[in-house]
This record gives structure tokens, sequence and C-alpha cells, in this order.
């Protein structure tokens, strides 16, 4: 039987099989690359942010489409990881704003809707490519949109949207000749199509989510309570959390300034605030000693839907260790991954890592976490990997607490570039932030792996098993050992203009092999320093900076 009006229950069902059939076709969707390499996420990045909006709603029965959408659109916001990642919770989020008001929806409001998540989406990328998610999601929302009408059901829109989203999809190979070279579709088009097939499946009944079950919650390690005593004194204050509904029985919401907010808890002694606002719920962070009269104050405005008080001297000893030190003028973080990397990284300069890279990029929420734990008036942010930028890019508008500087390294030798750059003592950020941007632009990278399927590419052909260097988004060299590409990597450089090569070994190298190759290296290219770091990376052998 066809469904005429969806309401939140149904759509909660709906998203529960948008997220399992994502997760049934995660890893089918990572090999979806143009590059024969071991590191597609984009399955795993799209998964992750679906299970961000999840947990939003997994205890909440509500029959609200309005209140279903925007709980589930802001946890997908925080919890987005990657482009594809980030679009999609774009995508969600003008979804979300056509229907925050609604309880119930008809085909017609869906496909009004759609139009406001492809307006979004749109607008959050600077320079839109055709031929990915965006193109996907739009073709067959406007496919949709043109073919419904006040007769047609919720099942019509979303089996006409599906129809598109298949042809679509077929269709990114013409509008990327690098997709058809590769004989590949386009990832982000792949997974969204995945999603929005589990949702129609649910609708129809003839796919029974078990999302559920797997997120049962986790235990959370019990906070050692003997660290406060009845002979300790409040220290370190309360952290205090909270999502608070605007009503408009209490205020004025079309008029409600979060900046206002933010200077009374700065006047009330707040420190390490964070706060946003999605409509008419607002999220806040502070350390206060104070809770009981920030929360009063809060409540003048709406009422609370969650709420969390923790006193930081019971088991939270790195806000404790950053409650200590005075806020700073500057913090420096870079996403990293690798040992020896994080360490070398934090040895010129960082005041901290976000852990990953590829395959394991780091989502909104903690980029904001660690803008907040490593509080200061200005934070320079090194994503060292474009699939990370938009992640950095979306929490850097989120926190309100510090000007956060987004410099748009595109790998970790760039970041390495980046860093070579930091002194202590620099009191002119504006001018510190170009020369990090220039510095990282100066840098020629590479990075060296194995493949892992045979292809064609821009005329080359690579066998399954060759190892292929990968420099500017383009495949440079192909060779039968990691070795042997780095040295032919470095003769597509003109060399007479660097000066450095810095060679950054990956985990499972040995050090005679190692040693063979520096030595070549050396030999090779007199002229130049080179220098070597035991990076300990994942998935490459080697990473390559020249200067």
């Amino acid at each position: 039987m066809s469904t005429d009006v969806l309401n939140g229950k149904t759509l909660k069902n709906m998203l529960l099989g948008g997220v399992q059939n994502m997760r049934s076709s995660s890893s089918e969707i990572n090999d979806l690359n143009v590059f024969p390499v071991p590191d597609g996420d984009t399955g795993t990045n799209m998964t992750m942010t679906l299970e961000g909006g999840i947990a939003e709603i997994s205890e909440i029965d509500n029959d609200s489409i309005g209140d279903i959408i925007t709980r589930f659109a802001r946890g997908a916001l925080l919890g987005a990881r990657g482009n594809s990642g980030v679009i999609l919770s774009q995508i969600l989020a003008g979804i979300k704003d056509s229907l925050a008001e609604k309880d119930t929806v008809t085909a017609l409001d869906l496909a009004a809707a759609y139009r406001g998540g492809v307006e979004k989406s749109y607008s959050a990328v600077r320079n839109p490519t055709e031929g990915t998610i965006l193109t996907v999601f739009r073709e067959s929302t406007e496919f949709a949109a043109r073919n419904v009408d006040e007769n047609s059901t919720i099942d019509d829109f979303y089996r006409l949207h599906i129809e598109e989203a298949h042809r679509s999809l077929e269709r990114t190979k013409e509008l990327l000749p690098v997709l058809a070279e590769a004989d590949v579709v386009d990832s982000g088009g792949a997974g969204y199509l995945a999603i929005a097939v589990g949702m129609y499946l649910s609708l129809t009944g003839k796919l029974k989510s078990s999302v559920y079950r797997e997120l049962a919650p986790k235990k959370e390690t019990p906070p050692d309570i003997e660290r406060f005593t009845r002979y300790s004194k409040l220290e370190f204050g309360y952290c205090t959390e909270f999502l608070l509904r605007l009503t408009v029985d209490k205020c004025d919401i079309d008029a409600f300034e979060l900046g206002a907010l933010e200077d009374k808890l700065t006047e009330m002694g707040g420190e390490s605030i964070v706060a946003y606002r999605d409509g008419d719920i607002v999220k806040v962070h502070v350390h206060t000693f104070t809770p009981g009269e920030v929360l009063s104050y809060c409540q003048g405005f709406g009422e609370f839907l969650t709420l969390k008080i923790e006193n930081m001297s019971v088991g939270h000893s790195e806000e404790k260790e950053a409650k200590k030190k005075e806020r700073a003028r500057l913090s420096v973080l870079s996403v990293a991954t690798g040992e020896g990397m994080c360490s070398l990284f934090l040895d010129m300069g960082a005041d901290g890592i976000i852990s990953g890279g590829q395959t394991q990029n780091p989502s909104t929420e903690e980029f904001i976490e660690a803008f907040r734990a490593h509080d200061a008036e200005h934070i320079i942010v090194l994503p060292n990997n474009k699939n990370v930028h938009l992640a950095a890019k979306q929490a850097a508008e989120l926190y309100t607490d510090a000007e956060v500087h987004i410099i748009p390294t595109k790998s970790l030798m760039q970041g390495y570039g980046a860093l070579s750059v930091i002194t202590p003592g620099i009191t002119d950020v504006d001018m510190l932030v170009e020369n990090t941007r220039r510095a990282a632009e100066s840098v020629i990278g590479a990075e060296i792996t194995r493949a892992v399927r045979s292809v064609t590419i821009n005329g080359r052909e690579i066998r399954e098993g060759d190892f292929i260097a990968i420099s500017e988004g383009d495949i440079v060299a192909v060779a039968a050992s990691a070795e042997t590409t780095v040295l032919e990597m470095l003769k597509t450089v003109d060399m007479d203009d660097y000066e450095i090569i810095t060679l950054f070994v990956g985990k499972g190298i040995s050090e005679d092999t190692r040693v063979e190759l520096t030595e070549k290296i050396e030999e090779e290219y007199p002229d130049c320093e080179v220098i070597v770091y035991e990076g300990g990376q994942e998935v490459y052998d080697y990473l390559v900076a020249i200067e």
C-alpha cells in the first residue's frame, strides 16, 4: 500500500533503512576510486556521517517530521567526514530547513524540501564540480519534482527520484572523463543512491533495519569521584553542555542573537564557550563555576532538551590542564597520522594533532573538540588532505570562540612545509597565516603506494601490484618497486630549482631498504640536502616533499 502522507515515525524508519543500505554498500563504494590505490573512504565517510544523525534520533519516539529531520540533520552536520560527507550533511540541512515546522508532508512538500537541499549543498562548495554527488542529487530531485503533483504519493516521489539517480550516476562518466577512463562512476553519487534506495526499500516494507541494535550505547568509564573529597575546593568549575529549544512564549526567536548570549555567558565568568544555533535549537558548551546561574539565565529563552554538568576535577585531566594555562594568542592544529609524523609535527610547532587523514577523515565535531581543547584567540588549522578541508571549514564556521584560519594544505607534505615557518613568539597572525599558505604551496609532494587493480589513466597503463607515485592529483611515475618509483618521480621534477628532498618512510619499510634508497637519492642529487624521517604512515610506502 502506498503512503500518501509521510509522518515522523515513517521517516525515522526510512532514515534507518538509508543508513543500513549505505553500510552494506560501503566497501563497494570505497572501491570506486579513480586511482587504483587502497585509500578509498567515501563509503566509510558517508556512513559515519549518517550515523551521527542516527545517534540523535535513536532514543526518541516522535511522529513529527520536523523534529526527526531537525535532530537527524544536526547529528549529521557534526558527524560529517570527508567532502562527500560534508556535502551530504548540507543536503540534509537544506531539506530540514523546509520541513522543520511540519508534522507531516506530501510528495509536493518533499519536492520543495529536496530542492532546498540542492540549493544549500551547492552553496556550501566554492566551485561545485558536476559529475559528483551534487549532480546526482540535483538531477534526481529535479526529475522527481517535475513529475509529481497533488495526487502523487510519497512512494511516487522516491521511485522517480531513484530512477533518475541511477541514470544520473551513469552520466557522471560523461561529465568527468577521468571517471570514464578509469571505468568507474562517482563514489559520492553512488553513496547517495545507496542511501535513497535504502530509504525507499524501508518505505515499501522491503527492508527491516537492524541499525538500532548495532548502535547500542557504549558503556562509559565511570568518573573517579574520589578526586573530589569533603576537603576539596572547586578549582576548575563545571563543564556544562546543553541543547536549548527556543520557545515563542519566552523570547522573540527571530530576534534572538547568539552573540549576545555568548557575551552574557562571558560576563557571568564563563570560559571555553562554544555555542551555535540550528533553527530554534541552540547548543552551548561552557566552563563555569556557577552552572545554576547559567541555566537559569538560558531558560529565560526556552526549555532544555538535553543537559550535562560535570565537575572538571573528577576524571577530566585534559580539561584541568587546559584550564591551568592562560588563553593563548595562537594555537596551531594539524591533521596527521602515523606515530612518527605526529611526533615530528608536534616538534615542529603544532600545538595539537587531530588524528586522521586518508581513509580516516576526522569529523566536524572532532575539529570543534580540538578547537575547544586548544583554546586560543586564533587557531591555525592544517587539514593536510583535500578530503578533510570541507569538514575543517564547516567546523570553523560553527565555532565562534576563536578566529579559525584554515590553510588549504592538501597533503602531509604541504603540512610539513607550512609548519616549517611556524616559530615561537610571532604576534602578527595575519602575516603568519599568509606565510604558512605560501610555504605549503611551494612544496612539491608525492605519495607512493601499490595499485590494487589494473587501470588506464591519462593513457598510462597500470597493472595491479605496480607501485605508483601520485603528485598534485596526477600519477607521475609507475614502477615495479616503491623505491624505484620514488627515483622515477624525482626525475619528473626540475631539481635545479629545489634544495631539499624530504623522505617520510612508511610503516613496514626495513632499515636496509631505507638506507639504500637514501644513498641512491644522495648520489643522484648531490646538490640537494636529503632528510629522512620514520613517518610510520599506513597505505603509503613513502611520502616525498621537495622544497
